[in-house]
């Protein structure tokens, strides 16, 4: 099963500590990993075909903390599609004039759906064939940028064409919002003062937040597996689709 990770904070915040811990599960899913950043209307975005335990890249996003209100991490095991860069997540489009980056975790089967030439698969996974029709359709239903729980409204009835095929656990942000569904497994927690001490579940590694923060900031980081061992994560229930706004869920 691939592994999903997304930040969305109220402030700009480095996810170090969280990807050093992601990082490590990419021993048992080996085929490429990626990490994107919003940066006010740009993207960062980093992707490389092998592992993140041995990537230089990922040596590169551990050591440089880039600052960002929303970031989307994916690491993959391949079920459909060869192991490339073209197929390795997160992927972007732009639409209403904003980026928008997709990761997905689970398995779609026989599915193709119909995609005008607005948007195309680069690739060949079902991910990213699903990303597209869901940008196809909501591009056919808002004429321009949707309230972030106005767009997580749409997103719900579009969700039961893809769903019918299979897992769809997925993270999805315009660099304002993120949105998160749950079909198997999801989890998240969001910090807020008083920031308190967490040690990685997968690295001997431990942050004291308090350190890093302010009174007024809120991080909410959502991930396939709950990353820290002394924190309390919130599961998705299977079907639930949550929007993370200024580092808090709205729904």
């Amino acid at each position: 099963m691939c592994q999903l990770l997304a930040m969305n904070c109220n402030v700009p915040t480095d996810i170090v500590f969280s990807f050093t811990g992601f990082a490590t599960r990419s021993c048992e899913h080996a085929d490429g990993f990626g990490i994107a950043f919003f940066e006010g209307r740009g993207v960062r975005c980093f992707v490389d075909a092998q592992r993140a335990a041995d990537s230089p890249i990922a040596e590169l996003v551990k050591r440089y903390p880039i600052r960002s209100t929303n970031v989307i991490a994916h690491i993959r095991k391949a079920t459909v599609g060869r192991v490339a860069l073209e197929n390795t997540h997160p992927f972007i489009r732009e639409l209403w004039g904003r980026y928008w980056v997709f990761a997905h975790n689970g398995n779609l089967t026989d599915y193709r759906p119909q995609l005008h030439a607005g948007f195309q698969p680069v690739g060949d996974t079902d991910s990213e064939r699903a990303f597209c029709w869901l940008m196809q359709e909501l591009a056919k239903q808002h004429a321009r940028v949707p309230r972030p729980l106005e767009l997580a409204e749409t997103l719900a009835e579009l969700l039961p064409a893809v769903t019918a095929h299979g897992n769809f656990n997925f993270t999805l942000s315009n660099g304002e919002a993120l949105w998160a569904h749950c079909s198997t497994h999801l989890h998240y927690i969001a910090r807020r003062h008083p920031f308190s001490t967490a040690r990685l579940q997968d690295e001997d590694m431990r942050i004291n937040f308090a350190q890093h923060t302010t009174a007024g900031d809120r991080v909410a980081v959502i991930a396939t597996e709950p990353l820290t061992a002394d924190e309390t994560w919130t599961a998705f229930s299977p079907g639930e689709l949550k929007v993370f706004v200024d580092g808090a869920p709205l729904v």
